[in-house]
């Protein structure tokens, strides 16, 4: 038993369980340290791509860092900034043209720092009031580009797949409601296109339902007459057990939007839930030169849009919109006897307790640093940001259209390209994307179509140039 509080180290008592809460010398020091990495690392234009290293690599360089005295907080940030962090491709470099990149505002970048600072808890409006106030504003203006009705709500959550099992989880719980009791204990079913997100897989899997997979056309879009081949296939009692149908506005491999308007009206006509998958695409709802892509996604129950991809956020952030957040709200909200005093709680206008949103209890407001950046620049700025990664996309386009040892495979929609180089084979692919990123020049990793190994550019960064682009399309003859 302690009987006296300790002497801080400095004055010779070793007590650093007790003092490493503290503010002293050392972690002014750090904080320091920390500030000026993080400046230097926001500052740098552009940031080295680096790449992995292999576990034995990391070893040798890192060794075990985890002992029982402790390194000091000087020393495993140098660890961290000399080795760890070259060790993390970075997905801001505007030659990341992989997957779906991360392109935050450097004031987004900062505010996560106060957000980390500031340790909110923001699972609940008691707790965190001015936090989801803020959070609030930014969903709102999403779900407004959406035209979602000001009665709208919704949460910002880790990713795209806890969004997506989020709105399925709803979209179950109302199925559920509807059928007064009859489907109790009957396996749903979910309707999505072969081009959708894994994730919507693998919430199936989570949820126990089953997967109607309706075939894409061959623009890789779910098409209105295949959705409807696939429901009319169904017998009636699997035509009951539906309860979402899921579209793609913007689908991960291909940048392709589903056929919005026949997926709603299909939806309407079973009485069912419709949920759009816009964790990629549905960001571009800011840009007025493709707004029109997206006509149908006002009809939707839920969708999802995920910042930290094309609205300039940090990683991890997707804003999950509902139509009915009280339905949501229903599905969604976890009962115990030390969550009582939120339940009671009046939230006036405020209808829902985040947690009470989705799966999830426990959350950080991850919604901050995207709103901070909203706030920071406006709508305007966003619009001409998403508007300069378009006209890159098309700019590029035309030179792989251009070059005689590429093949165009598909008009881009949205901001995403794929295209063949004639003749390689999937090891000459893998080769040069390989040499490429060893070079530190960029990262573009080779995908499929068809079974076919093809390049696929994803361009989302405003700071990524034609120039930049056109040496990599140069580096392919």
């Amino acid at each position: 038993m302690v009987t006296n509080l300790p002497q801080h180290p400095a004055s010779g008592n070793e007590s650093d369980g007790y003092w490493m809460h503290y503010h002293d010398q050392d972690s002014e020091k750090l904080a320091d340290a920390v500030l000026e990495y993080a400046l230097e690392r926001i500052r740098l234009d552009p940031p080295p791509l680096d790449g992995p290293k292999t576990l034995s690599q990391l070893q040798a360089l890192v060794g075990n860092t985890i002992t029982p005295e402790g390194l000091g907080g000087l020393k495993a940030l140098e660890i961290f900034t000399e080795h760890l962090s070259h060790a993390c491709i970075s997905v801001d470099h505007p030659s990341f043209l992989s997957f779906v990149p991360g392109a935050p505002t450097e004031s987004a970048v900062l505010f996560d720092l106060v957000l980390s600072a500031s340790n909110i808890y923001a699972g609940s409006w008691l707790e965190s009031s001015g936090a989801v106030y803020a959070e609030n504003q930014a969903l709102q203006w999403v779900a407004s580009l959406a035209n979602f009705p000001a009665s709208s709500a919704g949460v910002f959550v880790s990713g795209g797949t806890a969004g997506n099992l989020s709105a399925l989880i709803a979209a179950r719980w109302r199925w559920r409601q509807m059928g007064k009791g009859a489907f109790d204990r009957v396996r749903p079913i979910i309707v999505s296109s072969s081009g959708a997100h894994s994730s919507v897989g693998l919430a199936a899997n989570a949820m126990d339902a089953d997967v109607v997979i309706v075939t894409a056309d061959a623009q890789g879009r779910m098409s209105g007459a295949n959705l409807r081949e696939a429901i009319a296939k169904l017998e009636p009692q699997d035509r009951s057990r539906v309860c979402a149908i899921v579209a793609t506005s913007g689908t991960t491999n291909l940048g392709v939007i589903d056929d919005l308007v026949a997926a709603g009206e299909q939806a309407r006509e079973l009485g069912t839930w419709f949920h759009v998958d816009g964790a990629y695409g549905a960001a571009a709802l800011c840009a007025p030169s493709v707004r029109h892509l997206f006509v149908g996604i006002e009809m939707a129950d839920s969708f999802i849009v995920d910042p930290h991809k094309w609205l300039f956020g940090p990683f991890d952030c997707c804003a999950l919109i509902y139509r009915d957040p009280e339905t949501a709200r229903r599905a969604h909200t976890q009962r115990a006897e030390y969550l009582e005093v939120l339940q009671q709680q009046d939230l006036g206008d405020a209808l829902a307790n985040p947690s009470d949103m989705a799966h999830h209890l426990s959350r950080r407001a991850r919604g901050l640093p995207f709103w901070f950046s909203v706030a920071t620049h406006g709508t305007e700025a966003y619009e001409e940001a998403m508007e300069i990664t378009l006209q890159v996309t098309r700019e590029a386009t035309q030179l792989i259209k251009k070059a005689p040892y590429l093949e165009l495979l598909l008009e881009p929609e949205l901001s995403i390209i794929i295209f063949k180089r004639n003749g390689w084979t999937p090891e000459q692919y893998q080769a040069w994307s390989d040499m490429m990123l060893n070079q530190g020049r960029a990262f573009v990793v080779p995908t499929t179509l068809n079974g076919e190994t093809i390049l696929r550019f994803c361009i989302i960064n405003p700071r990524t140039t034609i120039e930049e682009v056109s040496e990599i399309i140069n580096s392919l003859e």
